[in-house]
């Protein structure tokens, strides 16, 4: 298991365009993909479980991977989130 908190800087937060990019990068992956945003743990694979969580301009999430490809989705999905997630 690998992880790592970002800070979400897409200035609209995680809305339905950015949450759909943040699930098909999790989806590329076989390993289990999560994130952690207040005390709740959900999957990143999942667009309703995303736009749930209600994550805002600021916010501090982990990002939680596990499996055969976790170090690839951990780094693809940084890196999706530092990109601005198409914004």
């Amino acid at each position: 298991m690998v992880a790592q908190k970002i800070v979400i800087t897409n200035p609209t937060g995680l809305h339905l365009r950015p949450a759909g990019i943040f699930c098909n990068t999790a989806g590329k992956f076989h390993s289990k993909v999560e994130f952690k945003y207040g005390d709740s743990i959900a999957n990143a694979k999942s667009v309703l479980s995303v736009l749930g969580a209600c994550i805002k301009k600021g916010d501090e999430i982990e990002i939680i991977c596990n499996g055969e490809d976790e170090e690839e989705a951990l780094a693809a999905m940084i890196e999706a989130i530092k990109n601005g997630l198409g914004e």
